[in-house]
């Protein structure tokens, strides 16, 4: 008979999850808190579209799914940055467009991927939140919307239920899980961008011969003003969801001197000029969308023995600005579903390899994202970020053995997150060394940074695409 298990969360993570261990022979239930929102809509509560790159990918390849998600997605080419006197120009993530993310809807994804599960087998149970677990003896209490409380047996319980997990404070009122949340002091407001056709016709022309979008599709935008930013991602429909990056409180500005659209109007006017006559209905998406909240969760322990885990955001959230968060709960489910396949009796040895396997990884995009927060609301117009930029690309196209940007190594390869890390530090520190604090590129001798760069760092892994 086939090993069962119980999830907690029929989310992103949750859902690809259940249907990878079905895949490979588990009998899984996933009991998810809100309706299901192929009957019920998508009621996330969180951002509508979510960036998509390669450990993502590769997780729905092994799916079979990721043509499907393709066939949803917007692709992005890079950063168009749009600077204060008006001005555009786009940053390329990667080498071409073999090297590009994906804009993808959350709420089009999940009711895929649930699709995927239930076809494989999977059962789910929705309106069904976790009250309480009894690891001991193997049984979780689940409460439905009418308030009537069940229990159930459930000795093997996995929570990729997010940041927010029942699973993982039922978990720490058990044992204690060394759980440290770090709050960014920053916080976003979702707004948006219609789709052309819903704007003055002398607003729309910098979109690239795409007449449905009033910007240019095939990027990530970033309005970028030191401490602060807006960004905005393409939506398939046309549309773009705009995220406002502001600290919570303190001096102007912050979201304590923005209390409600006039204010936040009289700020874009003299901050975004330029995005807030595309944002039509400005007045309705300030004061009726929600503030959120940015923090970072730390845990010393993922699991307890082999009875419960937690994957995905209940183990480790971070901040969005690198665009892992899905990416790296995705590769999550991969690595899990293959320790289990190899194990499935040994619940403890697999859990405790699993967290060997991906704690050093969640901690170095947790690093990594909080640094991508600062490059993109400060750096991306300095000149000297863009010279290190321009001489690492051209350290690339001379010497791609020994030369990878970090910000490639971590969305286009399978490289663990932990190296890209640290090679990503000392590559940094050679650029710094050779540019010795100047932006003049015309000062570099490129045949010896070459030489320097070959003799300081090693060759890198053979692991560019997996």
């Amino acid at each position: 008979m086939a090993k069962h298990i119980t999830l907690i969360g029929g989310g992103l993570v949750g859902a690809l999850l259940a249907q990878q261990l079905a895949g490979r022979g588990f009998q899984v239930d996933v009991f998810e808190k809100r309706p299901d929102p192929r009957v019920a809509g998508f009621v996330g509560g969180r951002s509508i579209n979510l960036a998509l790159a390669e450990r993502g990918l590769q997780a729905l390849r092994e799916a079979g799914l990721a043509e499907d998600v393709l066939q949803r997605a917007v692709m992005m080419r890079g950063r168009m940055v749009h600077t204060r006197d008006g001005r555009s120009g786009l940053q390329r993530y990667g080498v071409d467009d073999s090297e590009v993310i994906w804009s993808v809807s959350r709420g089009a994804l999940n009711m895929l991927l649930l699709d995927a599960a239930e076809a494989a087998g999977v059962r789910f149970h929705f309106g069904q939140s976790l009250v309480a677990a009894d690891f001991d003896a193997g049984r979780i209490r689940l409460a439905d919307d009418a308030g009537t409380q069940r229990e159930i047996d459930a000795p093997v319980v996995i929570g990729a239920d997010g940041a927010g997990s029942a699973l993982r404070a039922a978990m720490n009122a058990h044992t204690p899980l060394g759980e440290r949340i770090e709050a960014l002091g920053h916080a976003y407001k979702e707004l948006e961008i219609p789709p052309a056709g819903i704007l003055p016709v002398e607003l729309v022309g910098s979109s690239g011969g795409h007449d449905q979008f009033a910007l240019e599709p095939h990027a990530l935008h970033i309005w970028p003003r030191g401490g602060y930013m807006c960004i905005a991602l393409p939506n398939t429909e046309g549309s773009f969801t705009v995220t406002l990056f502001l600290p919570a409180q303190g001096p102007h500005p912050s979201f304590a001197t923005l209390p409600d659209a006039q204010a936040a109007r009289a700020f874009f006017q003299h901050d975004f000029p330029d995005l807030l006559p595309l944002i039509p209905d400005f007045q309705n998406d300030y004061d009726g969308h929600p503030v959120g909240t940015l923090s970072t969760l730390y845990l010393q322990r993922w699991h307890l023995g082999g009875r419960a885990l937690l994957v995905g955001d209940a183990a480790h959230a971070i901040v969005p600005f690198h665009g892992q968060g899905m990416n790296c709960g995705f590769e999550d489910t991969v690595v899990l579903a293959s320790l289990l396949s190899e194990a499935p009796e040994h619940t403890a040895d697999v859990f405790a390899e699993f967290q060997r396997i991906r704690q050093p990884n969640s901690d170095a995009i947790a690093a990594m994202a909080l640094e991508n927060y600062i490059e993109m609301r400060d750096s991306v117009a300095d000149p000297y970020y863009l010279a290190k930029r321009e001489l690492g690309a051209l350290l690339a196209t001379q010497a791609p053995q020994h030369f990878m940007a970090r910000y490639r190594m971590v969305t286009f390869t399978h490289l663990p997150y932990a190296y890209a890390y640290e090679r990503g530090r000392a590559q940094d520190v050679l650029l710094d060394q050779l540019l010795r604090g100047s932006a003049d590129m015309g000062a570099i001798d490129l045949a010896a940074a070459v030489g320097t760069l070959k003799a300081t760092l090693p060759p890198l892994p053979d692991l560019r695409h997996g």
